[in-house]
């Protein structure tokens, strides 16, 4: 997936997740759990495979985001790792209303459809070797996987990470602060102030930057979202 020059600033260097953290045994361990898609030739099966894999990691780190949002509303967490945050998102420290903006969920059924499109269901090299189910770039030499086709003139490598859980990490973390997602959190914040769930079928409407194909790419994740009825796993979202 290319992506469009708005998205080239964000690069994994700028943060502490590491794309080769632990690279080697971690990753060696992880891949043994994932499935092998491509073998699962029923459609269904493999739809069914690919959601109950990434499922897991992706309720696991919004739990966690829920968890910290209501600690940072209830002034129940420490002054140093309030700071930690405040860089993590990359916010101003003391801007607490722009920080909640980031600090949230992300709906399930989203990830799942963005996943699935990026990794043809998890069929991709990239998803099935360097566990990248969402197109991530890097920009650092050695810092991921060439493309087979990247232009002579292009620098940008296909990130690799050692875990699912890492690559779920870094994903939402920058759906949460890129500045190409602000309208996706705009959106977020209405629905939060307006007391209505938040779904992955309202925050795509925000997604028209993250591919170079605009509003075709939301349209198209939303028609993964309706077909496969991925809604149903938004649920843990209205907390």
């Amino acid at each position: 997936m290319k992506f469009k020059p708005l998205l080239l600033s964000v690069v994994l260097l700028a943060s502490h997740i590491h794309a080769d953290e632990f690279w080697g045994l971690e990753s060696w361990m992880s891949s043994l759990k994932t499935p092998n898609f491509e073998k699962i030739t029923n459609v269904n099966e493999r739809k069914q495979a690919f959601f109950n894999y990434l499922l897991p990691a992706i309720n696991k780190q919004n739990t966690r985001i829920i968890q910290l949002r209501h600690d940072i509303k209830t002034d129940s967490i420490n002054q140093f790792k309030l700071k930690k945050i405040y860089r993590y998102y990359s916010v101003t420290e003391g801007d607490l209303e722009t920080l909640l903006t980031r600090v949230d969920v992300i709906p399930a059924s989203l990830i799942l459809a963005q996943g699935a499109y990026e990794s043809n269901w998890g069929r991709s090299r990239f998803a099935k070797h360097y566990h990248n189910f969402f197109g991530l770039w890097c920009f650092t030499k050695g810092c991921g996987v060439v493309p087979l086709e990247r232009n002579k003139e292009a620098t940008h490598e296909v990130a690799k990470f050692s875990s699912l859980d890492k690559n779920i990490e870094y994903y939402m973390r920058s759906i949460n602060r890129n500045s190409a997602y602000d309208i996706l959190r705009k959106i977020r914040k209405n629905k939060r102030d307006q007391k209505l769930p938040v779904t992955g079928i309202a925050l795509s409407e925000g997604l028209e930057n993250y591919a170079e194909i605009g509003y075709d790419y939301v349209e198209t994740v939303q028609s993964i979202i309706r077909y496969n009825k991925l809604s149903k796993f938004d649920l843990i979202n209205k907390s």
